[in-house]
């Protein structure tokens, strides 16, 4: 399994709602986040790999919302990914503010497209490799 923490985002007075909160539809952006710094920290890179003819579209989007993100507060996104990536790649996500409260838990699926033909495609190679010593079987 791979796990990655983001280092910490910084809540913004534009992510929030009239109350304070971190507004509902900001967290897919957190979850953005997460998984572009989470491949980044293995030396894999989103523009390389739609330079290369593959996107990568959500496919799915969840989230529970455990409590509320306020402004200023500065979050840690844990992210996860449990299955090496085939057409698909799940991303799992926590997020904690910096007292260590567990705010919210989500999920998204994004799938592997070829840009050229709009068809899905296997995971490119290059992130395989990258993935394949968090999966390694521990005897």
């Amino acid at each position: 399994m791979f796990i990655y923490d983001v280092p910490p985002v910084r809540v913004r007075y534009a992510d929030t709602d009239q109350m304070g909160y971190v507004y509902y539809g900001n967290y897919a952006r957190f979850y953005e986040i997460g998984r572009v710094e989470a491949l980044r920290s293995l030396g894999f890179h989103y523009k390389e790999m739609e330079a290369s003819g593959v996107m990568m579209p959500v496919y799915e989007n969840r989230s529970r919302y455990l409590k509320p993100a306020r402004y200023d507060d500065l979050l840690t996104i844990r992210v996860k990914i449990s299955d090496l990536p085939t057409v698909r790649i799940v991303f799992q996500y926590d997020i904690y503010n910096e007292q260590g409260d567990h705010l919210n838990a989500g999920e998204t699926t994004l799938v592997f497209q070829n840009s050229g033909t709009g068809r899905l495609c296997k995971a490119p190679q290059d992130l395989i490799e990258k993935l394949k010593p968090f999966f390694a079987a521990t005897v």
